[in-house]
């Protein structure tokens, strides 16, 4: 008996006969590729500049990790963290390219922070402004016992000085690639996520990346429909326990 994401898989394949007809873009359709929120306070970053070890030593340490030290993280180390995985690394023309690939460039995910323990950054939840490389405040108080209880209980999500929250805003892919662009835009959020790891350890920071939570009780402390935009991947950051 096949379910839902066995259907979903045949239904998304390429083919000869419907590759045209599944890669016809509506323009008319795509949103804007950056999301802001005017009017909230926002928190400067300073440059994404960092002293990291090497690729090869970085690799050999990679692993997740649940356990977190009290220690925090500086608002520099934040800010590297935060380019890593969205930030703008080069431009080309009119156009913003970023450290992790994305289909098409189209780039579907969007990044929130849970802040937990960061030197300069008040406790709260806050949305990655790309363009300015900044943050905005969503919320600003202490939300650690929410995002605990969110995420089926794991502590890490409070102990850790930040835990990462990626959404998807699905029409920024759809428009082009129709119901296949669930697949890449799944694909975008693991390239993203594995930047962090490694970026992580890079600084000599842990993380452990995070696929169970209640998706629609995330999505509301964030502030987002669960439809048009939702919750599709998580990661804790910090020094480890």
């Amino acid at each position: 008996m096949s379910g839902i994401g066995d259907t979903f898989f045949k239904e998304t394949k390429y083919t000869r006969e419907n590759l045209n007809l599944m890669r016809t873009a509506n323009v008319s359709a795509r949103p804007d590729l950056y999301k802001e929120y005017p009017g909230k306070p926002r928190i400067a970053l300073p440059p994404a500049h960092a002293e990291t070890q090497t690729l090869d030593q970085v690799l050999h340490k990679r692993k997740s990790i649940r356990r977190y030290d009290a220690k925090p993280l500086t608002i520099e180390q934040l800010s590297y963290l935060l380019w890593a995985v969205a930030g703008i690394q080069r431009t080309e023309g009119d156009f913003h390219f970023r450290p992790a690939p994305s289909a098409g460039a189209l780039y579907p995910i969007e990044t929130y922070v849970v802040v937990n323990n960061v030197e300069g950054v008040p406790k709260g939840i806050y949305h990655y402004a790309i363009r300015p490389h900044a943050l905005e405040e969503l919320r600003n108080e202490d939300a650690g016992r929410d995002i605990v209880r969110a995420t089926m209980g794991q502590r890490m999500h409070a102990e850790a000085p930040v835990a990462f929250i990626w959404t998807a805003i699905f029409q920024r892919s759809k428009f082009r690639y129709h119901d296949r662009a669930y697949r890449y835009i799944y694909l975008d959020a693991g390239h993203i996520a594995q930047n962090l790891a490694l970026a992580a350890v890079g600084l000599g920071l842990a993380s452990c990346q995070v696929g169970a939570y209640f998706d629609d009780e995330v999505n509301a402390l964030i502030g987002v429909d669960g439809t048009e935009e939702s919750v599709i991947y998580m990661s804790v950051t910090g020094w480890q326990g």
